[in-house]
């Protein structure tokens, strides 16, 4: 997988190289106004003769109507199954778009090109695609593989420190499940680094290395999924309320906060380790506020999770920092329990 994915200054180059090499009749680039400002100008003297296609950005945008025009473009477009869509954005552009490559026409050809740091070391990586549905985060989806990602640090100056902290926390997530040593190096750094492009290509390498072992998530690759069951959860709760509402990160973070307290429950880990944890994630991220006739609400979206198993809601909790263990039953009590013990935090 990693022979795939190109991490580095040269990005646009590489990228008219494989364009031009795979000879595509149509080559279709999918933005939003964002990346269309910010991004889409830095990469446009790299790509051939092309269509754009903008879409809206925001989460809210992530559903089947947002699909339905991507599909009419490409169908004015009269692209074939020799033509590539080049999703140029963030995680909704990725999953959005890999998603509508992958149904069209039983699925044409894509790659990515993440333009923030979340999907350069987590969206872009591993071939996951989706849409919201309904409310539900990611409830429809294909797993569909790019032909390659072309990650460009540079485009990390386009963004706000909010959105660097959001892709921050999927890094954290990788040092937590796989990588101790790059966690205890880093939580006395916090947020601040010189060299991106070597946490991306760290970052990036744990996720391939999972992917690459179970591809379509039988087993390993669940233990991605860490700070998500009770994250997703979250983000979803708050998607309905627009002053609320969290970016991705932030609430895996919250997340990561809640599933860590259920790992010391439950035995798996230290206090002390928990401690460590609770005090890096609270040095870069902002308290979230809940309130606690929330909590149960919150709890049910979980039952709605894909890695449940009939009614038992599966998480992956830690078995100590840099070890993660998937498929561990948790209750909506327990959950509710880990949204008060963040709260009281």
């Amino acid at each position: 997988m990693l022979e795939n994915i190109y991490i580095g200054p040269e990005a646009g180059v590489q990228l008219q190289t494989f364009l031009k090499n795979r000879a595509f009749d149509k080559v279709a680039v999918l933005i939003d106004e964002n990346t269309r400002v910010h991004c889409y100008p830095l990469l446009r003297p790299y790509l051939p003769e092309h269509t754009l296609i903008q879409i809206k950005s925001g989460e809210e945008h992530k559903t089947l109507a947002t699909c339905e025009q991507v599909w009419q473009k490409l169908t004015d477009l009269a692209a074939s199954r020799w033509s590539v869509l080049v999703n140029m954005g963030g995680g909704v552009i990725g999953d959005l778009g890999g998603f509508c490559a992958g149904i069209f026409k039983r699925g044409i050809y894509f790659v990515q090109v993440p333009t923030t740091l979340l999907a350069q070391v987590d969206a872009s990586i591993g071939g996951k695609t989706g849409i919201d549905f309904n409310g539900l985060k990611n409830h429809l989806g294909v797993f569909q593989e790019p032909l390659k990602v072309f990650i460009y640090p540079e485009f990390l100056n386009t963004l706000s420190e909010r959105e660097i902290k959001s892709g921050y926390a999927e890094i954290i997530k990788h040092w937590l499940i796989a990588d101790a040593a790059s966690f205890e190096e880093q939580r006395y750094v916090g947020l601040m680094t010189e060299d991106w492009t070597k946490l991306i290509q760290d970052s990036v390498a744990v996720k391939a290395r999972v992917v690459t072992a179970d591809p379509r998530e039988q087993g390993l690759r669940k233990i991605l999924n860490f700070g998500h069951t009770i994250g997703h959860a979250l983000e979803t709760y708050l998607l309905s309320q627009p002053e609320r509402r969290l970016l991705h990160g932030e609430a895996i973070a919250v997340g990561m906060l809640g599933e860590s307290y259920l790992s010391f429950r439950k035995g798996l880990l230290t206090q002390a380790e928990l401690a460590k944890i609770e005090t890096f994630l609270f040095s870069i991220y902002e308290k979230v506020m809940l309130r606690g006739n929330e909590f149960s609400a919150i709890a049910a979206l979980a039952l709605q999770d894909k890695k449940n198993t009939g009614t038992t809601i599966n998480c992956t909790l830690l078995a100590g920092i840099g070890k993660a263990v998937y498929d561990q039953p948790i209750t909506l009590a327990e959950i509710e329990a880990a949204l008060k013990y963040y709260t009281s935090l």
